[in-house]
């Protein structure tokens, strides 16, 4: 990200009240993805990286023992 990217990010985000919560994680994760295809488009590959992590973390997880439950039923 650029340093002006980050200013622009900082003073839109303090120009709010009340950030608005995600309505789910689905949600949150279909804006990361579009975020990131758009990073992609433009050529911000440091962006993109970033976006990629935030969509590994944001992807949800399973315990083993949640994986053999779903392999064995």
């Amino acid at each position: 990200m650029t340093a002006l990217s980050v200013k622009l990010s900082r003073a839109l985000s303090r120009g709010r009240n009340m950030p608005a919560p995600p309505q789910s994680r689905a949600s949150v994760l279909a804006t990361l993805l579009r975020k990131r295809a758009t990073a992609h488009n433009i050529g911000a590959d440091d962006l993109e990286a970033l976006l990629r992590d935030q969509i590994r973390w944001a992807l949800p997880m399973q315990t083993d023992v949640e994986q053999q439950r779903d392999l064995t039923e």
